[in-house]
């Protein structure tokens, strides 16, 4: 071939970088596109990385909205997430320095730091010693004393002092909802609860059924309802909203569903809803308890223009005497069988 290519005068043909170049080609596919594989593995891995960091900074993001502790609408509230803050601080006083001296010692006794001066002798130091062990210390007793200091100053039962006259409420935990019982006001509602702004709220709990938690994050102070006791908490909203309020204890089956929201209206907002649940509404009874307390779930928001003044009362004497020995009198409502807890 390379003497016909000489007689004809062309030039030989370059028959090695041919084949080379052909066979190569066969392995160019789709599949397998051209480029060094460590380049895509790098390319992945950016990639990944990249996704991994926009979702950690969406999550601060997503947070901005809040709904809990740290956006207070009440004195006790606001209380409680100062005492958080200190605390958390008062902790962050040794968990910095902590990790950056970790960092630090990592870094400056690397295998490759020659400067670094390392001994195989095991000896006692005690200046080491008390460092270790006297931070903490101070650290647990200052954290201790923060903390004991500001739960006897956020005791539920201490009264909130304010210009305006306290609301009374009495609340029951059901299977599954919550009943409010306004005993100055002689109404009733279910799943709600309503109160004037700046005005204290003394509340008096109890459990028609099993041991409950009641718990309004923006407004504070989380209680337990306990069956045949009577717990009390002071609260307070100091600016109008409606505030989410949860069942913090698992109570079975319609747990999920038992919440409930607190309204805080102006005065005036407040005695006009008054006179629409007056005149609104039914009766809540001793017979029209019993078919409340039956177990269900997922229970709208309902008043009730009357209840029996002694209801509260009865519900705490019928968990705790049992049937047949309650001391408010009238006919004892027995609770209802339950599932799921």
């Amino acid at each position: 071939m390379v003497e016909n290519s000489a007689r004809y005068g062309r030039p030989p043909a370059p028959t090695v970088e041919l084949e080379a170049s052909v066979r190569d080609a066969r392995y160019l596919t789709p599949e397998a596109p051209a480029g060094a594989p460590s380049t895509r593995r790098h390319g992945r891995q950016c990639s990944e990385w990249l996704r991994w960091l926009v979702l950690s900074a969406g999550a601060p993001v997503a947070s901005c909205a809040q709904t809990g502790l740290l956006d207070p609408r009440g004195p006790v509230a606001s209380s409680q997430r100062l005492l958080l803050i200190n605390s958390t601080e008062i902790m962050l006083v040794v968990i910095v320095p902590v990790i950056l001296a970790t960092l630090a010692f990592a870094w400056w006794y690397r295998s490759s730091n020659a400067r670094a001066k390392r001994s195989e002798e095991l000896t006692y130091e005690g200046r080491i010693d008390f460092v270790v062990w006297s931070i903490p210390a101070l650290v647990v007793i200052l954290l201790g004393g923060v903390t004991w200091i500001g739960s006897h100053q956020l005791d539920p039962r201490a009264p909130i002092a304010a210009n305006a006259k306290p609301l009374d409420i009495d609340v029951a935990s059901l299977d599954w909802k919550w009943l409010f019982i306004y005993p100055d006001q002689g109404i009733a509602a279910l799943n709600q609860l309503v109160i004037p702004v700046g005005a204290p709220v003394r509340f008096r709990l109890t459990s028609a059924t099993v041991m409950n938690s009641f718990l309004v994050p923006q407004l504070g102070s989380q209680i337990y309802t306990m069956p045949g006791m009577t717990t009390h908490l002071n609260l307070m909203a100091d600016s109008p909203g409606e505030y989410p309020g949860i069942s913090a204890n698992f109570s079975g089956n319609g747990f999920a569903d038992m919440r409930f929201i607190v309204k805080a209206v102006p005065t005036d907002a407040f005695d006009a809803w008054l006179a629409q649940v007056r005149g609104s509404g039914s009766v809540l009874d001793i017979p029209g308890y019993v078919e409340l307390a039956k177990p269900s779930q997922a229970v709208p928001p309902t008043t009730y223009r009357s209840v029996d003044p002694k209801l509260f009362e009865r519900i705490v004497d019928q968990t705790a005497l049992g049937p047949g020995q309650a001391r408010a009198g009238g006919d004892y409502c027995p609770p209802a069988p339950r599932e799921g807890g």
